[in-house]
């Protein structure tokens, strides 16, 4: 089956969020770790850090509650123009989260995938996400989908050169292309859209963010900021998700337009 089929209804979780559907696949734009930072009168760099900590918290929950896709922003093409002190800072925090966490979310029988550009990955880096995606890529629970050097215009234009060469080659009829065959030359062509996209800090945006794979997600914007991000804050997340009518384009039986 294409990755690319709308996820249906997760399952029902019991407690806080009984009787509510849990949604297959979340994606968030972890945002604020710098305000957060500024508010204590702290270097942005401690933001970054304690972000990671909400990063852990968030995978935690994300198992807890039965999402079995949780796809993270956590590293722009664009935010190589920070400042290379800061970059230095977020290359070291992304090593310490591998080589820290990378045991515990194997034996949690978490998956781990990696979307985004490689070609321009620094040597040091590449081989610790190769390392997490080969050392778990047979486990099931849970998949953890890390957006690193990612930009969806990137991502887009990747997978249009892609089909581009199979028809240079042959291998592909350009008139026969489909909305599934696009998809299919994405970074995220083996799972499905996601059905919920938060964003952390209060701002509204996607920030090139899967932007083809959004076009049927429902958005919630959380006015906290990333470092403060939690299982109560997911939960907060989901309530809202569940008033939401998802309808895909068409009519729910019975309603208005």
């Amino acid at each position: 089956m294409s990755g690319r089929m709308i996820a249906g209804a997760g399952q029902r979780v019991a407690g806080g969020l009984a009787d509510m559907q849990v949604p297959e696949h979340v994606a968030i734009i972890m945002d604020g770790n710098g305000r957060w930072a500024q508010k204590r009168g702290l270097p942005r760099s401690h933001g970054h850090r304690k972000g990671v900590e909400a990063v852990r918290a968030a995978v935690r929950a994300a198992g807890e509650l039965g999402i079995k896709t949780l796809t993270l922003f956590s590293f722009s093409s664009e935010n190589w123009t920070r400042p290379e002190a800061e970059v230095n800072e977020l290359m070291g925090l992304l090593k310490l989260f591998i080589r820290r966490d990378l045991a515990d979310l194997h034996k949690e029988n978490v998956r781990v995938s990696i979307i985004g550009a490689r070609h321009n990955i620094p040597s040091d880096i590449l081989p610790l996400l190769e390392e997490a995606e080969n050392l778990t890529r047979n486990n099931m629970d849970t998949r953890l989908v890390i957006a690193f050097n990612y930009g969806s215009r990137d991502e887009i234009v990747r997978a249009a050169r892609k089909l581009a060469e199979q028809a240079r080659d042959g291998d592909v009829d350009p008139d026969t292309i489909s909305d599934d065959d696009f998809a299919s030359a994405l970074d995220t062509a083996d799972w499905s859209d996601p059905d919920l996209i938060i964003r952390t800090s209060g701002e509204k945006r996607l920030s090139n963010f899967l932007l083809w794979q959004a076009a049927y997600a429902e958005f919630v914007f959380l006015d906290c900021l990333w470092p403060d991000f939690n299982k109560a804050t997911l939960e907060q997340a989901l309530a809202e998700y569940n008033n939401r009518s998802r309808r895909y384009g068409g009519l729910v039986a019975g309603a208005g337009a």
